[in-house]
């Protein structure tokens, strides 16, 4: 456990891990292993920032001088306004984004369909010293791609074990790999819908299908399910965290985040020049 957030009671990674009851029996109110409030947690977001900050300059700096020894990939999952944006802006965009790289994955293109699923998503892996986040990612195309028929049940079979093998691959590369679910209920997604309709500026993020998707809750509660089944490995394992309280969710994805950086424990590189001689030759210049 972190020593700057206090109000962890138990590791995140412990207490999110999802289990093999599945996730229906999570609270999407509930701040698992975190026992402040709303005010803690935003102090505890604001240290942890400081320190997954100095991680990441860390990290990108060994990178830069020919030294990475391992990168990050964030994974996004969710229903429409659980908060993955949120996520993005105020946990991953609080560090230097010239480490980050950033894929929000829509439909696939023409050409992203003559390639098998995988095709595109390898090609936003992230290289040796940087965080990748994947803002929706490959589970689409198990997700949407079961609810909606876009694929036949064979196909679908095929790619829960391709996912895995995929996956193995990245964490063998030296890739630490966080799938994070962010959980809201099915009234709290309403009420964040409605919340958009009523105001103009917000008009825009919303669309009519929305709703539609919304008809197929349960559809999509089930494919979660077999999501985690079949995908949550030892090495690339699924963690479902509460999401209808935004600021524990951003707090428990940071948990995460730091967790990962603190096992890779990347080192400022050492000069490999005459750092005394060097501070003479400027102090002369």
């Amino acid at each position: 456990m972190s020593a700057y957030s206090a109000g962890w009671t138990s590791p995140a990674a412990e207490v999110l891990r999802v289990t093999a009851d599945g996730f229906a029996a999570v609270d999407p109110d509930s701040t698992p292993g975190y026992q402040g409030r709303k005010l803690d947690g935003a102090d505890d977001l604001t240290a942890g920032l400081r320190e997954l900050g100095e991680l990441q300059e860390r990290l990108f700096a060994r990178s830069a001088v020919g030294e990475a020894n391992g990168s990050v990939l964030l994974v996004l999952q969710a229903m429409d306004s659980a908060g993955k944006g949120g996520i993005v802006r105020h946990v991953v965009g609080g560090v230097d984004p010239q480490g980050i790289e950033l894929a929000a994955f829509k439909a696939p293109t023409a050409q992203e369909l003559q390639h098998d699923f995988l095709w595109r998503i390898e090609k936003h892996l992230p290289k040796p010293g940087m965080i990748g986040v994947f803002d929706r990612s490959h589970y689409e195309d198990v997700l949407i791609g079961r609810v909606r028929g876009l694929a036949s049940p064979e196909e679908i079979e095929r790619r829960y074990d391709a996912i895995v093998e995929f996956e193995k691959r990245a964490v063998d590369s030296g890739i630490r790999v966080i799938k994070a679910m962010l959980h809201i209920s099915r009234g709290e997604q309403k009420k964040r819908l409605m919340d958009r309709l009523d105001r103009p500026e917000k008009h825009w993020k919303f669309t009519p299908g929305d709703t539609d998707e919304r008809l197929l809750w349960d559809d999509y509660m089930d494919a979660y399910e077999t999501v985690f089944t079949r995908t949550s490995t030892d090495a690339a394992p699924w963690y479902v965290i509460p999401a209808n309280r935004k600021w524990y969710a951003r707090l428990a994805v940071q948990e995460l985040l730091l967790a990962a950086l603190e096992d890779i424990d990347p080192q400022w590189p050492i000069a490999t020049y005459d750092v005394a001689l060097e501070k003479k030759r400027l102090a002369a210049s």
